[in-house]
């Protein structure tokens, strides 16, 4: 089975990054360097901040490069 390097989950949401849609404005990474490390693999580190942080700050992506969805959770 073939890992995608650019697919980041947790327990509450996934966080796809499309590198070829990438504008290098680097927002990610200066706004939120807990989660979005330039210098770290994986550069994604999604208990580097709250979950509604990360989706603030991917929707400031200028270029659509970053994306996410909730994940689902079982109702018991």
């Amino acid at each position: 089975m073939e890992i995608n390097a650019n697919v980041f989950s947790n327990a509450e949401i996934t966080v796809t990054y499309e590198p070829r849609r990438c504008c290098n404005a680097e927002l990610c990474a200066k706004q939120l360097s807990n989660v979005f490390r330039s210098s770290v693999i994986p550069w994604i580190d999604l208990e580097g901040a709250q979950t509604d942080a990360i989706i603030n700050q991917i929707k400031k992506c200028p270029s659509g490069a970053l994306k996410y969805h909730r994940n689902q959770r079982d109702v018991a």
